[in-house]
């Protein structure tokens, strides 16, 4: 069954609600977890679905994203399995960028048919979630239509910033409402007992979708100027094609800004987090970067994720996780906090040359670190304190963001010795 499927993930926009984590990269690239990047969850999601032919569809800031998954997706020659990159090109027919997520599709889709498919599943590259799309490809074959949802029950407060729907008994769509702002009452949902049971009551587009390939060709064909699945392919599809809602109800959570960036990291380190990092049945891969082990020198830990390759010498880490190759100083003090780590190691060499001049790649002495991100490759000097917190204005500065209270500390950047931020 999953023979027939082509996956086909986009690399989103400009990511401008993400920044500064989007200033040199894309949000498909933006590390997640300590040592992944956020479009490794798409594609093991349909590596662990037996989905084994991907494409992803990228445009901006994609260097990073091309490089990680050239060095992380190898498949057997054997296998007609693939991770290919589809960068936005412009050629004599289609001379512009793309122009929102079905303008991508339709400007590649000349790439696709150069495969033996029957159905497009077309995903997002900025969610965090763990999905069988089999039972989702199923629904969809067994219904016998041409395009299917899938779709997540949320609550009166979250339904505002999604695409809402409602269905029939048979879970066909009968009506969709982009963002509703009032009127709520109108678009409650039969979403089950145990749903409704956590006053999730709303059926919401997860911008996932499947397509029959033959019906994707012809909506191409009939509409150029449509550029986009969520706001004006899929309004016009329930008005002339039945179009299947498969309701799904484990954790998702959509990475559309640094708050839910944040709370999505750490909330890995719950007891247990409602996304599940040691479930062998959904394995996130990523690149195999043969690090040493974390070597852990007189740090208290609770709440705390810690990577590969990392030397902690901290004082304390509280209710944070910490990115591979992390190098956090003697006496420092770590709270609510995702501390990317770094791209490559100092040597001795460089370490003892740079020494007084500038801070090392990492986090110094006896700084005080709470409710922050630091981006990768950042030079913290000695005892400085950044301290996040509803008390500070949002702003964009030379070496750090501030955004809901959360300080983002820019890569690579380099903060002095004494450095208050708070």
């Amino acid at each position: 069954m999953t023979d027939k499927v082509l996956g086909v993930i986009l690399g989103g926009g400009q990511g401008s609600r993400l920044a500064p984590l989007t200033q040199t990269r894309s949000k498909p690239a933006v590390p997640i977890a300590g040592k992944y990047r956020l479009v490794d969850i798409p594609i093991s999601n349909c590596l662990n679905s037996g989905i084994h032919r991907m494409f992803v569809l990228t445009q901006f800031n994609s260097a990073s994203l091309n490089k990680h998954i050239k060095n992380t997706y190898h498949f057997s020659h054997f296998s007609s399995a693939f991770v290919d990159i589809l960068a936005a090109e412009q050629t004599p027919d289609n001379p512009t960028w793309f122009q929102g997520t079905a303008d991508a599709v339709r400007q590649t889709m000349h790439h696709l048919l150069n495969h033996e498919f029957e159905y497009v599943l077309i995903l997002s590259g900025d969610q965090l979630y763990q999905m069988d799309f089999k039972d989702m490809v199923q629904a969809h074959i067994d219904s016998g239509v041409q395009i299917s949802i899938a779709t997540i029950p949320v609550n009166v407060k979250d339904a505002p910033d999604f695409g809402i729907l409602k269905s029939n008994e048979q879970n066909i769509i009968t009506s969709f409402i982009e963002k509703p702002k009032s009127n709520l009452e109108d678009w409650i949902s039969d979403t089950g007992p145990e749903m409704q049971a956590e006053g999730r009551n709303y059926l919401a587009s997860m911008g996932i979708y499947i397509f029959n390939k033959d019906l994707l060709i012809k909506i191409f064909a009939e509409n150029a100027e449509e550029k986009d699945f969520g706001k004006e392919i899929i309004p016009r599809m329930l008005t002339e094609y039945d179009v299947l809602s498969y309701q799904y109800e484990g954790y998702w959570t959509d990475i559309g800004n640094i708050s839910s960036f944040f709370e999505a990291n750490l909330g890995l380190t719950d007891d247990i987090p409602k996304f599940n990092l040691f479930d062998s049945h959904h394995s996130i891969f990523t690149r195999a970067r043969m690090l040493p082990p974390s070597k852990i020198l007189g740090t208290t830990l609770d709440k705390t994720i810690i990577a590969e390759g990392c030397i902690l010498q901290a004082k304390s880490i509280k209710h944070a996780v910490v990115g591979i190759r992390s190098r956090i100083g003697v006496g420092t003090e770590i709270e609510s906090c995702y501390i990317m780590g770094s791209d490559k190691y100092q040597t001795l060499i460089e370490i003892e040359k740079e020494k007084g001049q500038k801070p090392l790649i990492g986090i110094g002495d006896n700084c005080k670190i709470v409710n922050a991100i630091i981006d990768k490759n950042s030079r913290i000097g000695d005892d400085v304190q950044i301290i996040g917190g509803s008390h500070l204005p949002d702003g964009d500065h030379a070496l750090y963001t501030v955004k809901d209270g959360i300080v983002v500390v820019k890569k690579g950047a380099i903060i002095p010795n004494g450095t208050v931020i708070s």
